[in-house]
């Protein structure tokens, strides 16, 4: 038997639930997992899973096998990176999660100089706003914007993004230029539309204030929402990396300048795990590099997230 493969069978089943689905990503069928994991649970001689019509569910032994087996081969993909990575070359699959807009906008761009840089390596560039389950996906590596965090990842704060109001000039020569907050109440506001209510907060030095506006129009996108300012839709709230360049080039112009919104923070997620492969770390210090080159986000100094035992998916 192929103690490892095996192992490998029995972790991303567990993980996903399903023997199809572990056999759809393995790259083999599902008979072949079963046997796979009958094999293993001979070998070990204990029953790892409990079958039923409802699926597959792990036993105790199972639960305690999968944080050992979890361990050993985090340890193995971990000395394999380093063996080879000791010639200068990073190699594998790296399966990478961000938001739809920063993904497309910024981190495409990174991806792409990586790969450029590392001809051994293969990426895979997930683009979604949900809030993925690392493990269940088989992602190494994922982007978020705020928090909180999810409790089985380490997290690794990466920059800090100023957030201001924006707007296109043909928009603000038809409608008139806000002087102060309160003006916003007469105005077309564009938001995200999971920032629910009808009030934005703004600050200014040491003054905070809650201003009423109105949102005629919500967009769960933020390259629309950029679009849509451009097209004369509104003023927006938008973090500095979405409309650096448009800022820039007179697209849109800042509104209230001195007042801000609350800045993003943008954190590098990986699944908790006591090692990293190779891949993995060469990548994350790639974008702390590239990031420092890019407009609108503020590279926060390396801080080193606390590494736990992995945590059993739900």
């Amino acid at each position: 038997m192929d103690t490892l493969r095996a192992m490998r069978t029995f972790v991303r089943t567990l993980e996903l639930g399903s023997l199809s689905l572990a056999a759809r990503e393995l790259g083999t069928t599902q008979p072949t997992v079963s046997k796979l994991l009958a094999q293993l649970e001979q070998h070990l001689a204990v029953r790892l899973f409990q079958r039923s019509t409802k699926g597959l569910s792990p036993t105790e032994q199972g639960r305690q096998f999968y944080l050992d087996a979890k361990l050993v081969l985090d340890g193995f993909d971990a000395a394999v990176g380093t063996v080879q990575g000791m010639d200068g070359q990073v190699s594998g699959l790296l399966r990478i999660n961000a938001p739809v807009g920063l993904g497309q906008f910024r981190i495409n761009a990174i991806v792409a100089q990586f790969l450029a840089a590392h001809p051994a390596v293969e990426i895979e560039l997930l683009l979604d706003d949900r809030y993925i389950d690392m493990v269940a996906e088989s992602v190494d590596i994922a982007f978020r914007l705020g928090g909180p965090l999810p409790p089985d990842v380490t997290g690794r704060h990466l920059a800090t993004i100023p957030r201001c109001l924006a707007a296109s000039p043909a928009y603000l020569q038809e409608r008139g230029v806000p002087q102060q907050p309160a003006d916003l109440a007469g105005h077309d506001v564009v938001r995200f539309a999971w920032t629910p209510g009808t009030t934005i907060d703004l600050h200014r030095d040491n003054e905070a204030i809650r201003v009423p506006v109105r949102s005629r129009y919500r967009v769960n996108n933020a390259l629309a929402i950029r679009e849509a300012l451009v097209l004369g839709s509104g003023i927006g709230v938008c973090p500095d990396w979405l409309i650096h360049d448009l800022l820039k080039r007179g697209e849109l112009v800042q509104v209230l300048p001195g007042w801000a919104a609350r800045h993003q923070d943008l954190y590098v997620l990986t699944p908790s795990r006591r090692y990293q492969p190779l891949r993995v770390k060469t990548f994350i210090d790639f974008t702390v590099e590239q990031c420092r080159q890019l407009g609108g986000l503020h590279v926060a100094m390396p801080a080193n997230g606390k590494h736990t035992r992995p945590s059993l998916p739900v």
